[in-house]
């Protein structure tokens, strides 16, 4: 019962800041994500006159869990029809916005003094942008439905898939001071078998069983159904070797393009709104964690 108590504590403590800062953020016409961000600070270990997460391990896993809603509903709104239109133009935006900041990275990794593969690590994280954060900022200031969304997403997603093949060149010459052909060629052979399996399920196996089925999909099964393919989706990713951001994503892409689409994201809203606040609110609580590592003491002590 302990770790049942600690774990509702948490989730109460939690939930009942962010309600106050984001209610804040919206009377002086800030993104809701900011209050979340500001919420985590407020109930990490930094500022002391407020209670503490008691475990933040249930609040990472729950965050985890967060990362899959958001990133399934965004494959939602987001269907692979959509993404095959904007690939030719993501893919260029993707990877000049890619090599520029793993460029200015390098260069700036190199004036600071630093060597040679830690300027490399500096570029590769300054080229990859945080894909949660900028969906719900675009989200807060209403701009889903204008014409550069689209494109902003499809380089997002791109970014992502890029990403993998980054973690796994750049972890290969830390440790061996080399690149290998080999498992790069594998990391690529399981990416594509992982893309051709998201090709034939959205294209032909998962619209069937759906269209099939759609008479007895009552919005009960419709989610418990939808969740199911997500969280396979999200298994496979994990057990090849790739996020579960990614597979969460192409599980949402699969499902957008059926006649259940828009009913699915409807349905998954509420989990989105619930599970996204605790990964947002992780994330300040990860500010918070820094500050504390960096400064030795606590406000208001």
């Amino acid at each position: 019962m302990g770790h049942l108590a600690t774990l509702i504590s948490d989730l109460a403590l939690l939930l009942v800041v962010a309600g106050i800062t984001t209610l804040f953020c919206k009377k002086i016409n800030q993104p809701t994500v900011i209050g979340y961000i500001l919420a985590g600070f407020l109930i990490g270990p930094v500022v002391s006159f407020i209670p503490t997460i008691g475990d933040s391990a249930n609040i990472t896993l729950w965050a985890e869990i967060g990362v899959i809603f958001l990133m399934f509903s965004l494959g939602l709104e987001f269907s692979l029809h959509k993404l095959v239109t904007v690939g030719t133009t993501g893919i260029i935006s993707a990877l000049v916005q890619i090599i520029g900041m793993l460029i200015l990275g390098i260069i700036m990794g190199l004036a600071l003094g630093w060597s040679t593969m830690d300027s490399i690590f500096l570029g590769g994280m300054l080229s990859m942008s945080s894909t949660m954060i900028t969906i719900k900022a675009i989200e807060d200031l209403g701009l889903k439905e204008e014409r550069f969304t689209g494109l902003a997403i499809g380089t997002l997603v791109i970014e992502d898939i890029v990403a993998i093949f980054l973690l796994v060149i750049l972890s290969t010459i830390s440790v061996s001071q080399g690149v290998s052909g080999v498992e790069l060629v594998f990391t690529i052979g399981k990416l594509m078998f992982y893309l051709v399996l998201w090709l034939l399920l959205g294209i032909y196996l998962i619209p069937s069983f759906l269209q099939k089925t759609q008479d007895l999909m009552s919005d009960e099964t419709l989610l418990v159904t939808s969740l199911g393919i997500c969280f396979a989706m999200v298994w496979l990713a994990d057990a090849i070797g790739f996020s579960t951001a990614l597979g969460a994503f192409l599980a949402g892409s699969i499902l957008a393009g059926t006649i259940h689409g828009e009913r699915v994201e409807h349905l998954v809203t509420p989990c989105k709104d619930l599970f996204g606040a605790v990964f947002f609110v992780s994330v300040g609580l990860m500010v918070a964690d820094s500050c504390k590592a960096s400064t030795g003491h606590s406000f208001g002590r």
